[in-house]
């Protein structure tokens, strides 16, 4: 239950990380805002060192920095995808992707989830599916860059989640740490070669440290309930996250749900509910 507990709690944090770093997207450059959202998460990750200690050997630090260049590919197209498309349908698009990838890691692992489970995970499969329908008849070609752009970003995260799994289980927060050094790195070497700045646009630096916060939170909160529970039944939770990004969404920015998404929404509530009920 603990395991639950914590991979749907990382979800909601997840979702509200996205929603900053869609408003800072909006407002700054991307590479700028990838950058200094990671430093901020560096900065937490150090902070919490001396609360959940851990061991700081090699596997941890090069697991973790796989993990980084992984999430970092990820979260560069993922702000690009929000700073081009719709905030409540690019976020779920990509966590469909990202749920998918480590669950049938989990699965081809031996990992065996109970039918109630089994059918919760199919429940949340179609949870991202429905909140990530869009509203109208059709999609313009303007928005299939954007739709490439969440898919790719979500193999990214899914690619995040299985290998930050495989570090050490007594490394504590050492593979985050690894994984931002290596992300922060591959962005500044990237925003190098292709000389772009790095200096954030006025008025968007606290957003910006906001969604990086945040979002080393969630990373914090997926580790400990990845080495507790299930690959494939924490990834499926902490791919809810959607469901708070579309609200946020919804209710700041005043972007409209259609009736298949609110569906969605409550679908997301449904699968948490059956995967968690094998573990009380």
């Amino acid at each position: 239950m603990t395991a639950v507990a914590l991979a749907t709690a990382c979800a909601v944090i997840f979702g509200t990380a996205d929603f900053f770093g869609g408003l800072a997207t909006r407002r700054s450059r991307v590479l700028a805002v990838v950058v200094i959202s990671q430093l901020g998460g560096l900065a937490l990750v150090c902070a919490l060192m001396p609360v959940l200690p851990g061991t700081a050997s090699p596997a941890a630090l090069l697991w973790g920095m796989a993990s980084g260049v992984a999430g970092a590919a990820g979260i560069v197209l993922f702000y690009r995808s929000l700073a081009s498309g719709m905030m409540s349908v690019v976020a779920p698009t990509t966590a469909t992707t990202s749920m998918a990838v480590p669950v049938l890691f989990g699965l081809v692992q031996g990992e065996r989830p109970s039918a109630t489970a089994m059918t919760g995970i199919a429940l949340g499969l179609l949870a991202v599916l429905l909140v990530s329908r869009e509203s109208g008849a059709g999609r313009s070609a303007a928005r299939l860059g954007p739709l490439v752009s969440a898919l790719a970003s979500g193999a990214g995260f899914g690619g995040f989640f299985v290998l930050l799994k495989l570090a050490p289980a007594g490394s504590g927060l050492w593979p985050l740490a690894g994984a931002r050094i290596a992300s922060i790195s591959l962005v500044v070497l990237l925003a190098l070669v292709s000389r772009r700045t790095l200096r954030p646009i006025p008025g968007a630096l606290p957003v910006t440290i906001a969604a990086g916060v945040l979002d080393m939170a969630a990373n914090v909160l997926y580790l400990l309930a990845a080495r507790g529970g299930m690959l494939s039944l924490v990834a499926v939770l902490v791919s809810l996250y959607p469901a708070s990004t579309l609200l946020l969404a919804r209710y700041v920015l005043d972007e409209r749900l259609n009736r298949v998404q609110i569906a969605g929404v409550g679908f997301a509530l449904g699968a948490v509910a059956l995967i968690a009920l094998p573990h009380t």
